[in-house]
């Protein structure tokens, strides 16, 4: 009997290390982070920031890259995802307010297949002209771009990194608002764009800030203004394109999501660690380097932003005819 009962006791043991043990292991395995764009950008650089920094309170956390077909590849792998809170990838304004209107098929729904966690960084775009250009033509300001165009129609062009991108949108919007016309040249990404402005082949360009400031800085680029509602912290002389056409405001966000189904006190706690980690001191610093600003909401409320985002996209979209297939 007592041999019987030891027996039980020790199997009850063993089982109980070996669960805890599992439970353990489950917790140990890394969280992939899938990026929907190439290493090395600003998106990139902030998600491998955050994920430095959440190792302590959620364990490793892998960047996964998974570039192409601008930022879908990538979304649709987080779409397409166990929902066990162990891939959880970025949400951008292209992936999930742009590309659904931009592209004729999509293999995600934005709207349905993703669960927010918290939004992570919003980055102004800013109306950028190469500086000797800028001083040829005299222009300083809003007001005396579009001044220059209507006086000399047809005379200006505008690059962007590609049909459809955040620089292709905001430069048609902008041309719609003011009543101008500006000739419109594509190019194979945002850098190769930005090489042309320096170079004098395009006039201006719709620019992310954290790409064109180091150029703003060495006075290669004049910057004309934000195009945020409000004036930029890192650019606090430079007014905003709404101080001369009313309302004007298309800016760069990206936050996390995880798949849609993904428990909700799973998405609390992702939600919780890396909203501390934005709140850090020494994020904000790094971040602030890049010249992204930290934004921490709730799911809910990250939810909802998205959503409004999407509706505001349709209308931009459609407004420019921008199509990629």
């Amino acid at each position: 009997m007592k041999t019987r009962h030891f027996l039980l006791t020790l199997i009850a043991s063993t089982t109980a290390l070996l669960g805890a043990g599992h439970a353990m292991a489950q917790q140990q395995r890394p969280i992939r982070l899938v990026v929907p764009y190439a290493a090395g950008g600003p998106i990139d650089n902030t998600a491998r920031i955050l994920a430095e920094r959440v190792k302590d309170t959620l364990g490793p956390v892998i960047i996964d890259n998974k570039p192409g077909a601008g930022g879908n590849i990538g979304a649709d792998i987080v779409a397409k995802a166990p929902a066990d809170g162990l891939t959880i990838g970025i949400a951008a304004t292209a992936t999930n307010a742009v590309n659904p209107w931009l592209y004729n098929k999509i293999p995600f729904n934005a709207a349905t297949d993703f669960a927010p966690i918290t939004q992570m960084v919003r980055v102004p775009n800013v109306l950028v002209m190469n500086a000797d250009t800028a001083r040829r033509l005299n222009i300083n300001s809003v007001a005396d771009l579009i001044r220059y165009a209507k006086a000399n129609p047809a005379k200006l062009n505008y690059g962007s990194g590609g049909n459809g991108s955040a620089g292709h949108l905001a430069g048609e919007l902008f041309k719609k608002e003011a009543g101008i016309f500006a000739l419109h040249i594509p190019y194979n990404g945002g850098s190769p764009a930005q090489l042309a402005l320096i170079s004098g082949q395009v006039d201006f360009n719709f620019d992310n800030l954290a790409t064109a400031a180091p150029n703003i800085r060495s006075g290669k680029l004049k910057a004309i203004a934000v195009t945020t509602l409000q004036r930029s912290a890192s650019l606090p002389d430079v007014p905003p394109i709404a101080d001369t056409l009313k309302g004007f405001s298309i800016d760069t966000w990206w936050g996390l999501v995880a798949p849609a189904g993904t428990p909700h006190d799973v998405v609390v706690k992702l939600n919780q660690a890396f909203v501390a980690a934005l709140n850090a001191p020494e994020t904000k610093t790094r971040f602030a380097g890049l010249l992204a600003e930290p934004v921490t909401n709730s799911p809910e409320q990250f939810g909802a932003f998205m959503k409004s985002e999407l509706a505001k996209y349709e209308a931009v979209v459609k407004a420019t005819g921008a199509k990629v297939d």
